[in-house]
C-alpha cells in the first residue's frame, strides 16, 4: 500500500519547521530587532531545505480554507517592518519586472516574509485538520507554491536578511557564537 504524502517523514519535519516559523513571527512584538534578524537567518534556510524535501503529491483540487486574514497578514508585515526599520527595503534583481526596467526594483523584507508566513500558516492550518485528503492536498498546494512563488521569494529575502545581519548597523550579540 502506498503511503500518503501527508504522513511522510519529510512532510512531518516540514510541518514542524513551518509551524516554528509562523509561531516565531507571531511572537516578535517584544523581541529585539537584532534577535529577530538573527533567528530569521537560521529559520529561513531550514524552511527552504525542508520544503525541497516535500514528497510528490498531486493536487486534487480540494478547497483549502485560507486561515490567514488580511488583518493577520498586515499585523505580521507591520511588526516586521517596525523591527527592520530602514533595513526593510532592498533592491531585487530576480523579479520578472527587472527585465523591462531601467531602474532597480525595490522590495520589502517585511512583505516577503509575510507572504511566506501566509503560505505556511495556511498550510499548517489545513494540515492540522487531521483528514488525510485535506492534509495531502495541503502538501501538494504548498509544494507547488514553493516551486512557483514563495521558494524564490524566500531565497531572495534570505539574501537581504543576510545583508542586514552582517552588513548593517544593527547590533547583533555574537556571544552566542563564542
Amino acid at each position: 500500500m502506498k503511503s500518503s504524502a501527508a504522513f511522510d517523514k519529510n512532510t512531518v519535519e516540514f510541518v514542524t519547521v513551518a509551524a516554528e516559523y509562523c509561531a516565531y513571527l507571531e511572537q516578535i512584538f517584544d523581541k529585539e530587532p537584532e534577535r529577530v534578524v538573527d533567528v530569521l537567518c537560521k529559520l529561513l534556510p531550514l524552511v527552504y531545505l525542508k520544503a525541497t524535501m516535500l514528497p510528490e503529491a498531486e493536487p486534487e483540487g480540494l478547497y483549502l480554507e485560507e486561515s490567514v486574514t488580511e488583518a493577520d497578514y498586515e499585523e505580521i508585515r507591520t511588526l516586521l517592518a517596525q523591527k527592520l526599520g530602514e533595513n526593510d527595503d532592498y533592491l531585487e534583481v530576480f523579479v520578472e519586472d527587472m527585465k523591462y526596467s531601467d531602474t532597480p526594483v525595490r522590495k520589502c523584507i517585511s512583505e516577503d516574509l509575510a507572504d511566506i508566513y501566509q503560505a505556511l500558516r495556511n498550510f499548517v492550518q489545513s494540515y492540522r485538520s487531521g483528514l488525510d485528503e485535506v492534509m495531502t492536498e495541503a502538501v501538494a498546494v504548498c509544494a507547488e507554491g514553493f516551486r512557483t512563488y514563495w521558494g524564490q521569494t524566500l531565497a531572495n529575502t534570505l539574501r537581504a536578511v543576510h545583508n542586514v545581519r552582517f552588513n548593517s548597523d544593527l547590533e547583533i550579540d555574537n556571544s552566542f557564537y563564542d
